[in-house]
């Protein structure tokens, strides 16, 4: 329900300003009357999905807010990841404030403002990033599918009767709104500060299923009801949260407070526009981290902070619905005959604009080392470019092992929604849905355009390998309604849904080596070349600093810590043996000789070199021997008396 401006100027403190109170004399009348929001800071989203943050003084901001409104705020290109465009020698950036969105107060709960009593409050205002004139920043990119996207869909119920019929839209109906809804949930693992992972716990947990939606408790329990209840009074309309499968059983302290913290969680709110639902989700996640630290806590975002057990995702739903001049509400995606169809002819050809272009949307979903160490078998993450629909339209069902799912609910038409699994709390949420709905437009001109019904385009989509169609590629399968990583080999799984990338490098060439599937991006002026470059090169930066300045060291200091433990008075023949095959990985992993260089010098090498291919290969080379040598670590110290200090963390 809206506030109206009698109602926010008698709240003790604000939380959210809506777009209607985006002016001028408005703005200053619930800024003066608050004066614990002391600054503002304009957040702009670069291409590496930071977001920009900076104090500048509220009187500065009232006393100058047409300039603000008008020109924002100028920075440089070294403070932001726009690789390419804002350089050395035309480094010009300004930040210009989007008027269109929620804009949140930012509270720090540890600065008590001394005339009021209440914290010091920061104005967070989202913003373009403008280079030459041109809006470069994930947001504005975002924005402008957005934009394409209706105008699109609008022209395809203008053209096409047989659309038109097939929602059901009468003929004097005429469509007043796209509206393109997106929504994103947090997968997270919180910890006490310096506690490590015992992997061995940590998977046997997860296998027993002991903590899946078990009670929170102590101070986890306390920081994760704080959160929920502040994202109420943000309105993000918080739908649940739970623990997640991973974690492990906390201690009682001597203190009496919970210790050796080490458990996943999960939040969910409601969906909302695409970019309000992005902007959501960058202020949620700090609503998080710092409501956790406040108890004590620590939380990651990463993709998979502990090998062995379940990695943190982020799945992101789309959806579209038109709103009409008679009032009504369509959900494109819905057919007719819930009961006899799965999806309408419109839901059809997104489905297969997704899927078929998936090379493209890929490198925006997975591009970070982290997020691939996500991506494995056996860890309910999706690796394979497949989608299930459910085994009968009558009956929605779910699978959780593949790329899309489609969201379906009989009794309510406007839930049906697609549900991308590949994602990850890295993913640029801005760009991951600029490119979706880039795709899913593709998609559902050649739907539009084939003339085929609901019917004929889920047997065209239930397509064996081998089977020659109008837009789906012959030689791939695109649907399984099967367990895809227990009914299929490996072998399998390759062969029909397509071999899929392993590492940031061989993600990041899809650009390069699908000329046609890139130019889909660019429909609509929504991505542009020079925008795709810099991506790419910053995604590369990011790639090659992250293996030579973390995680070579890491593995340097895991290999060192894996020392020799056993002693020779109560050792046996096999503890022996156990070590050797410890000791000898980890020579080939860091020892040089005059004669052999070790992996990891190898891999510096080639970084150096920018041999890219071979960068790549000994990055698997490694990933795959430093699982091996855990492994047989553990194998060692279970045979002995010594448990000595040394831990896999």
């Amino acid at each position: 329900m809206k506030e109206s401006l009698k109602e926010l100027l008698n709240q003790r403190m604000l939380y959210c300003l809506p777009p209607w109170t985006h002016h001028k004399e408005t703005l200053t009348e619930l800024l003066k009357a608050h004066p614990s929001i002391q600054f503002v800071s304009l957040i702009g989203v670069d291409l590496g999905g930071n977001d920009t943050d900076e104090k500048i003084p509220i009187d500065l901001f009232i006393n100058e807010m047409d300039r603000f409104f008008k020109v924002g705020v100028q920075t440089d290109g070294s403070s932001v990841a726009l690789h390419g465009i804002a350089t050395l020698n035309n480094a010009k950036v300004d930040l210009v404030p989007d008027a269109s969105v929620n804009w949140f107060v930012d509270y720090n709960y540890e600065h008590i403002c001394s005339t009021c009593g209440l914290p010091v409050g920061t104005l967070r205002i989202p913003a373009f990033l403008v280079h030459n004139a041109k809006k470069v920043d994930s947001r504005s990119i975002l924005n402008r599918a957005v934009q394409n996207f209706s105008l699109q869909l609008q022209s395809i119920l203008k053209e096409y009767p047989h659309i038109r019929k097939d929602l059901g839209i009468q003929e004097e109906e005429t469509v007043e709104e796209v509206i393109l809804t997106s929504a994103t949930e947090l997968e997270f693992w919180v910890k006490t500060p310096e506690e490590y992972a015992d992997e061995e716990k940590l998977s046997t947990s997860q296998m027993l299923k002991e903590q899946y939606w078990k009670r929170t408790k102590g101070s986890v329990r306390t920081a994760l009801e704080e959160s929920i209840l502040l994202l109420e009074k943000y309105g993000m309309q918080p739908e649940i949260g739970h623990k997640e499968v991973g974690g492990v059983s906390a201690k009682i302290g001597v203190n009496g407070n919970l210790n050796h913290v080490m458990e996943q969680l999960e939040i969910v709110w409601k969906y909302s526009t695409s970019i309000q639902a992005a902007d959501n989700e960058l202020f949620i996640r700090e609503i998080i981290e710092e409501t956790f630290k406040r108890h004590g806590l620590e939380v990651t975002f990463r993709a998979k902070p502990i090998e062995g057990v379940a990695g943190s995702g982020k799945h992101i739903h789309v959806g579209v619905a038109i709103q009409l001049s008679s009032g009504k509400y369509i959900n494109i995606f819905t057919p007719k005959d819930r009961t006899m169809e799965y999806m309408s002819i419109l839901g059809w050809g997104a489905l297969y604009g997704i899927l078929r272009n998936y090379e493209v949307v890929n490198p925006f979903i997975t591009a970070t080392n982290d997020a691939f160490n996500r991506l494995k078998p056996g860890f309910e993450a999706p690796i394979c470019t497949v989608s299930a629909i459910g085994h009968r339209a009558d009956m929605p069902s779910r699978n959780r092992t593949v790329l899309i799912g489609l969201i379906r609910d009989i009794n309510n038409p406007n839930a049906t929604r697609f549900e991308v699994r590949s994602s990850n709390p890295s993913t640029n949420t801005y760009l991951a849905i600029a490119a979706i709905y880039q795709t899913m437009m593709d998609g559902l001109l050649a739907a539009v355009k084939s003339g085929l019904t609901s019917n004929a385009l889920e047997k065209e989509f239930s397509k064996k390998q081998g089977e020659e169609k109008f837009y789906l590629e012959t030689n791939r399968v695109y649907r399984s309604e099967e367990d895809v990583f227990e009914y299929y080999t490996e072998e399998e799984r390759n062969s029909m849904f397509g071999i899929p990338p392993a590492t940031v490098w061989e993600n990041i060439q899809h650009f390069d080596q699908e000329p046609g599937k890139t130019e889909i991006l660019c429909a609509g002026e929504v991505f542009s070349r020079p925008i795709i470059a810099s991506y790419k090169l910053g995604t590369m930066v990011q790639w090659l600093t992250e293996l030579s300045g973390r995680i070579i060291p890491d593995n340097i200091a895991l290999v060192r810590s894996l020392v020799k433990i056993h002693k020779e008075e109560t050792s046996t023949d096999i503890d022996v043996v156990h070590w050797e095959k410890v000791n000898d990985l980890r020579i080939y992993l860091m020892k040089d000789t005059l004669n052999k260089k070790s992996l990891f010098t190898r891999m510096r090498q080639a970084i150096d070199a920018r041999e890219y291919d071979t960068v790549s290969d000994l990055q698997l080379e490694m990933n795959e021997k430093i699982t091996v040598l855990k492994h047989l670590y553990i194998e060692y110290r279970r045979n002995l008396f010594e448990e000595g200090d040394h831990f896999i963390h």
